[in-house]
């Protein structure tokens, strides 16, 4: 009885950590550090489901892509690196040799700075493998000012990088203790 209790018990636990791999939530920040919003993504059986809920963005179409290391520092999130591209493509998602696994539709921000989009990311993982997109440290988000036109090489041509978020394997390690302020958090008080 034991025995069958233990397989149960190991079987929940197991059960457990894949969900915890299957759903994960990226925050989103400006070149100014304030938090606009968040990307989530979940596990699918043709690859990762990506919801975007972002504000304060410019209206219009922004470039944004998965690039291949999870550090975001301001002013311009070069060290993000590259677009994620673990099978050796050429950028677009027109380009006949393509896409970079990374590339994405561009993003589309309403009258009011305001997205919200669901994106499919297909191929990609958050378990492990080649297109993991938690391989060694993880990933990053990256969103640009411009368009991508989906056929320039190397990134589009959709100009500075304006939005970054952190996909990290182990998400406590280097975790700043001071937390980035949120440009809403005193909205009560000022309308008083």
């Amino acid at each position: 009885m034991r025995f069958v209790f233990f397989i149960v018990l190991l079987f929940l636990t197991a059960c457990q950590s894949n969900a915890a791999e299957k759903m994960k939530t990226v925050d989103m920040y400006n070149v100014s550090g304030d938090m606009i919003g968040t990307v989530a993504l979940s596990e699918q059986a043709d690859g990762i489901q990506v919801k975007v809920k972002l504000e304060g963005l410019e209206p219009g179409f922004h470039g944004f892509h998965v690039h291949e290391y999870p550090i975001c520092e301001a002013p311009d999130f070069t060290t993000a690196g590259n677009h994620y591209n673990p099978e050796g493509k050429e950028h677009g998602l027109m380009h006949p040799e393509g896409p970079h696994l990374g590339d994405l539709p561009n993003l589309e921000a309403d009258a009011g700075g305001l997205v919200d989009a669901e994106l499919m990311l297909a191929g990609a993982t958050l378990m492990e493998g080649k297109n993991s997109l938690l391989k060694e440290d993880g990933t990053s988000f990256i969103i640009q000012e411009g368009p991508d036109d989906g056929l320039t090489q190397p990134g589009g041509g959709g100009g500075p990088r304006i939005v970054c978020g952190e996909l990290k394997t182990n998400p406590e390690e280097g975790k700043n203790e001071e937390s980035p302020t949120d440009p809403t958090e005193f909205n009560e008080d000022q309308e008083e």
